[in-house]
């Protein structure tokens, strides 16, 4: 598969109402190939409105998207080859096989050669139970099936809703590690979830749509749009007047709480060594000094209650 460097997924104006209520409204996002771009929002924000219109499968109200080069509209029949799409509540003939299932979906893209269900079984690890009957598997297991299906005819792009939903916290960390494998096979992977921690740890970018997207950026660029960078230092010693004497101008703001005085730093790195040193020299004896930290869940719960990151 050729690298491009053009988006694999783009949007431009996208829009769609049911009747008169808008479920998505002027929707601008580029994932690129090799990137993992994580779809946050409440549920009824638009994710899986999101979803289906690129993959084809519903026409937009107004506005364009493009997947590996071809109009969601205008050539749709040229897009579903290039998506594999895990939708929240995967279906599958449960009297059948494993392989059965998955040989099924896979002549529907046209794949008939049986190596290639061997190796997209092996994985998703489940080879072993290949010969048995959906209907015997764990939830788990059919979400490891669902992602194998979305796999088999080796899309370009990946549409995900919920991938590690069901999984124990080790076959979640083996599908978590595939899905950066498979980005890093210069696909573009869309992640829909409500699992914060993993959208951290995996994407490369966020996107937060609530109907409109109100944020788009990485996990860090997101924290400091909103947050700045704080840095907590903890004095044996506090005094309110260390506040009115620490004027550096990379210090934004400051406050004490107790034994903790709070900065607003630019730059912490290139300026702790600064700041540290005249603390110092104004007599503060320091216990401790940290960047505060904070996290996508706290972003996440700010730009929910109006905060902007624009």
């Amino acid at each position: 598969m050729g690298f491009s460097p053009d988006p694999l997924i783009l949007t431009r104006g996208l829009t769609r109402y049911f009747e008169a209520r808008p479920a998505v409204v002027d929707l601008h996002l580029e994932v690129m190939a090799g990137e993992v771009l994580g779809l946050l929002g409440p549920n009824g924000a638009g994710k899986t409105t999101t979803v289906r219109m690129l993959a084809g499968l519903l026409a937009p109200s107004a506005g364009e998207a493009f997947v590996a080069g071809h109009s969601v509209t205008k050539e749709p029949e040229k897009v579903r080859p290039k998506v594999g799409v895990l939708s929240e509540n995967p279906g599958f003939y449960k009297r059948l096989t494993v392989r059965r299932n998955l040989r099924f979906f896979a002549e529907l893209y046209g794949v008939r050669d049986s190596r290639r269900i061997d190796e997209v079984l092996a994985l998703v690890k489940l080879s072993e139970r290949a010969e048995d009957p959906v209907a015997t598997l764990s939830k788990g297991l059919r979400q490891r099936l669902a992602l194998a299906r979305a796999l088999v005819h080796d899309p370009q792009v990946l549409l995900l809703d919920e991938p590690t939903s069901g999984l124990d916290p080790e076959a979640a960390k083996e599908v978590r590690e595939l899905l950066s494998e498979l980005s890093l096979a210069h696909r573009a992977i869309l992640l829909c979830t409500h699992n914060l921690p993993e959208a951290e740890r995996l994407c490369h970018r966020i996107a937060v749509l609530k109907t409109k997207l109100i944020a788009v950026g990485t996990p860090t660029e997101l924290k400091e749009r909103l947050f700045g960078r704080w840095v907590v230092v903890t004095l044996a010693n506090p005094k309110p007047e260390i506040i009115s004497a620490l004027n550096l101008p990379f210090v934004c703001n400051a406050s004490l709480d107790g034994q903790k005085l709070l900065l607003a730093v630019e730059d912490p790195e290139r300026h702790n060594p600064i700041l540290v040193r005249k603390l110092v020299e104004l007599g503060a004896e320091i216990l401790y000094i940290a960047e505060e930290e904070r996290t996508l869940e706290d972003v996440y719960l700010e730009l929910m209650e109006g905060g902007n990151a624009a």
